[in-house]
């Protein structure tokens, strides 16, 4: 794997622009017994300032972890790449925001719409996080892995941290 040596504020847009198209993260939490919680949540946001959003339901073991626990990792990945982010996790009870956020996704797991009290946010404030990328897709890759194993250099994949 090939480390990158750009200034972190092109790791931290390539991190953001990563995460576009990444909308389903495993979002961990950890428990009163220092258990790491993983559960997969739908990202429905990510603002420009390395924000997070998403739609919950207040009476889950997550969002009980978050209210003592609100450091929370996220990960993310497509087809040829991933993200990792940490951060600090705030619920948010923003009746608007909710409903401007509000989708059919959303009312699968929540069917009494955003006005259902058991509804809220939850906002990620992400502080940093790593990403992979392999351009070029499954062919790359697959050409990647045989080089490697042709030659024994390592895989070729973008890597990069950032502060967010």
């Amino acid at each position: 794997m090939t480390d990158t040596t750009q200034p972190d504020t092109d790791d931290r847009a390539k991190l953001v622009e990563l995460m576009r198209d990444m909308y389903v993260a495993m979002f961990t939490t950890t428990s009163e017994d220092g258990t790491l919680e993983a559960v997969p949540m739908a990202r429905q946001e990510v603002e420009p300032s390395a924000e997070l959003w998403f739609i919950t339901a207040r009476d889950t073991r997550h969002v009980a972890n978050l209210s003592a626990r609100p450091h929370v990792g996220l990960t993310f990945s497509s087809r040829d790449a991933w993200v990792s982010i940490h951060g600090t996790a705030t619920v948010v009870d923003d009746r608007a925001k909710l409903e401007e956020l509000w989708n059919t996704f959303a009312e699968a797991w929540l069917p009494g719409g955003p006005e259902d009290d058991n509804a809220t946010l939850i906002r990620v404030d992400a502080e940093g996080g790593e990403y992979w990328d392999s351009p070029g897709g499954k062919v790359a890759s697959l050409l990647s892995f045989a080089k490697t194993k042709l030659t024994g250099a390592t895989y070729d994949a973008e890597h990069g941290t950032a502060d967010l």
